[in-house]
C-alpha cells in the first residue's frame, strides 16, 4: 500500500486536493477491500448481476454479524435498507417529529447530523455539547440532557455511537441514563452506530437498541461502509424498534426505501457474513497507529491535546493552544501539504481542533505526522 498506488483512486479523499497534498480527512480507509468482497462484487459483474436491488439475506447477515460481535439479535424483520446514514437520519428525524418540534445533537459531532435536522427534516436544533470527565473523555452531558429534554418543543435527539469525531464509546451506565431520560421525557433517540464494528481491543460497544428495549421510540441506522470501506457502495440500515417500525415503514418515502444500491447490498452482505477476520486485522493496524500517535504527539506538538478514541480511525486533535485560528487544518494544508478534517464544521466545540484520518499505513500516518509538525512550526 504505498501513496503511488493510492493515488490511482478516483475517489473524493484523493482528487479532492493536488497531488502535493497528503489527503488525511475524509473518513476512507487506505486498506485495500477485504478479499471475499471484492470476489462477491467480481462475480456479480461476472454475471452481468447488476439490476435493481433486493434485499437477499442483508438483514440476516446484519442480524448474525451483531450477534456475534455485540451478543445482541434485533428482529431482522425490522431491518430498512436506504443509500446511506445521512439519509436515513433525516428521514428517520422527519417521521419521528413534526414541524416546530426541536432535535438534540451533542456536539463537536459528525458536521452533516446539522444539516440532516435543519436542512432535511427542517426541525430545528438543540445543542447539547459532550463534556471532559477526568480522564479528559468525552462524554454525554446528562445533566443538560435532562434540561434539554425537559423542552416543550424537543423531541428527539441524534446520538453518534461510538461518536464521531471524539472516538468515545458510552458505556452500558451512560446509555441507560440517556434511555431513562428520553422515556421519562417522551423523546425519540436515533442513534448512529456506523462507527460500531471498528471499536478497538479492550472496549466493549453496547447498541442503544439493547439498552432501551423494544418498547422504546427509538431507532438504530447503521452500514458495513465504515468499517468494511465501501462508502461508494451505498447500502446503509434502519432498524426500529417495536414503537418505531411500522411508522418508518409506513412514512419513509418510497425513493428512500429503496435507494440503497444492488452491489450495495451484496457488499454488506459479504461483510456482515465474511470479512469478521480482515476487520480483525485492520483493528489491529487502526489500534496500533493510536497508540503511535499518543506517544508522538505530546514529543512533537507538544502542545496539542490528544485522547486515544476507543473506536474508529479518526483522531481528534486540540491545537488551540498553537494559536493558528479557529481553522488550524487550512493553515496546516497551506504550510505543511497534508489535508486534514476543519475542526470547526462539527460546532463551535470543534474550534482550534483538527481530525486525523489514521487508517492508513504506520509510513503514511508518520508522513501525515512529519507534515503537521511542519505546517504548524511554520506557520508559527
Amino acid at each position: 500500500m504505498t501513496l503511488d498506488w493510492l493515488r490511482q483512486r478516483q475517489s473524493a479523499k484523493w482528487r479532492m486536493f493536488g497531488s502535493d497534498v497528503l489527503p488525511a480527512w475524509i473518513a476512507e480507509m487506505d486498506f485495500p477491500i477485504a478479499p471475499p468482497i471484492a470476489e462477491a462484487l467480481r462475480h456479480a459483474i461476472d454475471i452481468s448481476d447488476l439490476g435493481y436491488r433486493s434485499e437477499a439475506g442483508l438483514a440476516e447477515a446484519m442480524v448474525e454479524c451483531a450477534d456475534r460481535m455485540w451478543d445482541w439479535r434485533p428482529d431482522p424483520r425490522m431491518v430498512i435498507s436506504v443509500s446511506d446514514v445521512v439519509v436515513a437520519v433525516g428521514a428517520v428525524v422527519s417521521v419521528l417529529t413534526s414541524p416546530g418540534d426541536a432535535v438534540v445533537i451533542m456536539p463537536p459531532v459528525y458536521p452533516p447530523f446539522f444539516e440532516s435536522v435543519t436542512v432535511s427534516a427542517q426541525r430545528s436544533l438543540v445543542q447539547v455539547p459532550l463534556i471532559r470527565d477526568d480522564t479528559r473523555r468525552c462524554t454525554m452531558d446528562l445533566e443538560a440532557l435532562a434540561a434539554a429534554f425537559a423542552r416543550t418543543d424537543v423531541t428527539a435527539c441524534v446520538l453518534c455511537s461510538p461518536h464521531n469525531p471524539t472516538g468515545t464509546v458510552f458505556t452500558r451506565a451512560e446509555l441507560s441514563s440517556l434511555a431513562a431520560l428520553a422515556d421519562e421525557h417522551g423523546v425519540a433517540i436515533i442513534t448512529d452506530e456506523i462507527h460500531a464494528p471498528l471499536t478497538m481491543p479492550g472496549e466493549t460497544f453496547i447498541p442503544y437498541l439493547s439498552v432501551a428495549g423494544d418498547d422504546a421510540r427509538a431507532v438504530l441506522v447503521t452500514s458495513a461502509s465504515k468499517a468494511w470501506n465501501t462508502p461508494g457502495l451505498k447500502c446503509a440500515q434502519i432498524v426500529g424498534t417495536g414503537a418505531t417500525d411500522a411508522l418508518l415503514r409506513a412514512q419513509i418515502p418510497h425513493d428512500i426505501q429503496y435507494g440503497a444500491a444492488h452491489v450495495g447490498v451484496i457488499a454488506a452482505v459479504s461483510s456482515y457474513r465474511d470479512c469478521g477476520p480482515w476487520l480483525t486485522d485492520v483493528i489491529g493496524i487502526i489500534d496500533a497507529n493510536m497508540r503511535w500517535l499518543e506517544q508522538e504527539i505530546p514529543c512533537r506538538l507538544p502542545l496539542a491535546g490528544f485522547v486515544r478514541p476507543q473506536a474508529s480511525y479518526l483522531a481528534w486533535v486540540d491545537l488551540t493552544a498553537y494559536d493558528l485560528g479557529d481553522d488550524p487544518a487550512t493553515v496546516i494544508q497551506q504550510h505543511g501539504k497534508v489535508a486534514l478534517s476543519q475542526g470547526h464544521t462539527y460546532g463551535e466545540q470543534g474550534r482550534g481542533f483538527v481530525r486525523i484520518n489514521a487508517g492508513t499505513s504506520p509510513a503514511i500516518l508518520a508522513e501525515i505526522l512529519t507534515r503537521m509538525e511542519r505546517g504548524i512550526t511554520a506557520a508559527a
